[in-house]
């Protein structure tokens, strides 16, 4: 006859493999979704669809829905930042990259005037001059003003994602500019560290197409994240800066996912982009 104690010490085992369990799977989901962000810290910038999405490009839109209808709509963090000071996003195009006029000898700073703080930058002219001169001339003809911060990732790859007039990940100069910087020493082990400013891209590392398609759209690492050197460093976020970071990833992303459009209303009011 099984007394009472040994009931209770069963029932405790069983227990604690369904938390077993419950935790692995927990994990293998946690890896699968660092996995699927890693492959997709691309754009497509002339005229395609977003791949920044959790699950990948394109897909079943009715399984994409039903599976929606099962998970239950994540709670939203407050929102830390100001309102947007006044104005629209001018949406602008060019015919081509701008003629190469930065000084490779001098200092830039650009700041990011946001609605959840100032975000200064120090950018790197000398080691990727075409990106500095593309950012120097896009912030003096206002391309950044009134856009938003589109995208938070916070599992594996930690960045906040700008730069798009758009909003969707698909907004672009109308011209791309060249891959620089990718030997860069400070990208050590596949890392790119915090602080690190860097240019997102179209690029496929599965058949190493579309190089040299970095557009307007950067992103700003507020957590070391494991990448692959695809992405143009071009610059280094300050301490103040950084704070400001911290405070719009602790507001969390909208998806619950760790990939998706930030709970702080991210707002750049106005780049501007200093020689010195």
């Amino acid at each position: 006859m099984v007394s009472s104690e040994q009931r209770r010490r069963e029932a405790a085992r069983k227990k604690y493999l369904r938390q077993q369990e419950r935790r692995e799977a927990a994990r293998r989901r946690a890896r699968t979704r660092t996995a699927v962000i890693a492959s997709a810290l691309a754009v497509v910038l002339a005229g395609g669809a977003a791949v920044y999405a959790v699950g990948g490009l394109g897909g079943d839109e009715k399984g994409q829905a039903a599976k929606a209808q099962e998970t239950p709509e994540p709670s939203r963090a407050a929102d830390p930042c100001e309102k947007p000071a006044p104005g629209e996003v001018e949406e602008m195009t060019f015919d081509k990259e701008p003629k190469l006029t930065v000084d490779t000898d001098a200092d830039y700073t650009m700041t990011l005037a946001t609605t959840c703080g100032d975000i200064p930058l120090e950018l790197d002219a000398k080691n990727a001059p075409h990106t500095v001169n593309s950012f120097d001339f896009l912030a003096g003809a206002g391309y950044f003003d009134h856009t938003k911060c589109h995208r938070l990732t916070s599992a594996g790859i930690y960045v906040l994602q700008c730069g798009d007039p758009k909003g969707t990940g698909q907004g672009d100069p109308g011209y791309t500019i060249p891959d620089e910087n990718l030997k860069s020493k400070k990208l050590k082990g596949g890392v790119y560290p915090a602080g690190t400013v860097a240019m997102a891209n179209r690029y496929n590392a599965q058949d190493d197409s579309n190089r040299d398609s970095g557009g307007s759209q950067f992103f700003l690492v507020y957590q070391d994240s494991q990448l692959p050197p695809d992405y143009t460093p071009f610059g280094t976020v300050s301490k103040e800066g950084m704070k400001v970071l911290q405070k719009i990833a602790g507001a969390g992303e909208q998806t619950g996912m760790g990939d998706g459009a930030p709970n702080a209303t991210v707002v750049i009011d106005k780049a501007t982009v200093k020689k010195s």
